[in-house]
């Protein structure tokens, strides 16, 4: 084990986490070698396991490997301090022991994070739930704003979105939206997306210029695959409809639309985007699996943690997240009292310094959990 030695010793290593980062050190070379293996490789499944295992372990192997760098460095600049070298010298060596002083702290807080548990979910694809909740009109065009927004941010990330089922009203906002986005890391993304957000405008039918305030609901949740989430087809009550338009007219001489009742928790979906009864029936079954998933999710962390009651908020979808004030020209995330004014930006899908605040805040969180 590396010491920093002197005066300066390593809050890693004081909480023995040196030990641990060098287990996962031996555990990616052991892993190296098996991936490497023709035998191994032979046998894809389990190639493939390992291979994803290994990535997993990368980020955290290379930033050990810059640390311990770092440490020898510190140490080989003591040892030249020792030696009482001229004026000119010490002084740059004492610059460079600053810089390297430094550059621990950093790499040790990156590590901490690093090494906190994983969301089991954040790789996930997800399904959002887009939903007009107080204000009628109003609240449904909204809803139609953060489809639009969550889409322009996912064309800008390079992720996939399918349509799964939606609910338009006539002026062009949406009852309810429910979409795919198919993409790395899009849960860990966007699941902080989760709750009320909350409009403050004028509405285009306000002849007053009064501010009226509406509200529209967001659910992302991460898809569930069959190893996930396993559904008796027994469980299921399955109704077959012909599709409607606005008003309730009919558009489909046939029973395509489907709606699926999941009996033992009472839930409730219904497709009919697709002009096939059997399409309209998978993405049923897809929705309801990942809303099967997020029970569960939430029932386990019920159970062991806190996690949902930190500052970045329960996610829950009645709990007012967001305020988007067209006035002001801002956007105010109340759950880490962020704002910033540049909401038309930020409604066209420039999310990320919004995200990655949430994400550091949850960080912290979770670092305060594990002193």
């Amino acid at each position: 084990m590396i010491d920093a030695s002197g005066d300066v010793k390593s809050y890693l290593e004081s909480d023995r986490m040196l030990d641990k980062l060098e287990s996962i050190e031996d555990k990616f070379e052991d892993l190296s070698h098996k991936i490497s293996d023709p035998e191994v490789i032979a046998e894809q499944s389990t190639w493939q396991k390992l291979m994803k295992e290994h990535a997993n372990l990368e980020p955290i192997v290379e930033k050990f490997r810059e640390y311990k760098s770092v440490l020898k460095g510190i140490e080989d600049s003591k040892e030249l301090l020792l030696e009482k070298p001229d004026k000119d010298f010490e002084e740059m060596v004492r610059l460079e022991l600053e810089e390297l002083q430094e550059k621990q702290e950093k790499l040790e807080e990156e590590l901490k994070i690093l090494l906190l548990p994983k969301d089991p979910n954040d790789e996930k694809n997800v399904i959002v739930e887009i939903r007009g909740a107080a204000g009628g009109e109003e609240a449904a065009l909204f809803a139609g704003d953060l489809l639009r927004m969550y889409m322009r941010y996912a064309e800008r990330m390079g992720w996939k979105i399918e349509m799964l089922s939606s609910n338009p009203t006539d002026i062009g906002g949406y009852k309810e939206v429910i979409f795919e986005i198919e993409g790395k890391g899009a849960y860990s993304r966007l699941k902080y997306e989760s709750g009320a957000h909350r409009v403050q405008r004028i509405p285009s039918t306000e002849a007053g210029g009064r501010i009226h305030t509406s509200t529209s609901t967001v659910a992302v949740l991460p898809e569930a695959e069959d190893v996930d989430v396993e559904i008796n087809m027994n469980d299921l009550r399955i109704d077959v409809f012909r599709s409607s338009g606005h008003g309730g007219q009919s558009v489909n001489t046939t029973d395509s639309a489907v709606r699926v009742t999941h009996l033992p928790t009472g839930f409730v979906v219904s497709c009919q985007d697709e002009k096939s009864q059997l399409k309209n029936k998978e993405k049923a079954i897809k929705i309801l699996r990942s809303r099967l998933l997020e029970l569960e999710t939430e029932r386990h962390n019920a159970e062991i943690a806190n996690d949902r009651k930190s500052q970045v908020g329960t996610g829950d979808r009645s709990e007012r997240i967001r305020t988007y004030n067209f006035p002001q020209g801002r956007v105010t995330d109340h759950r880490i009292g962020m704002t910033l004014y540049r909401l038309d930006e930020f409604l066209d899908g420039d999310l990320d310094e919004m995200i990655d605040a949430l994400i550091t805040s949850a960080q912290a969180e979770k670092l305060k959990g594990a002193d």
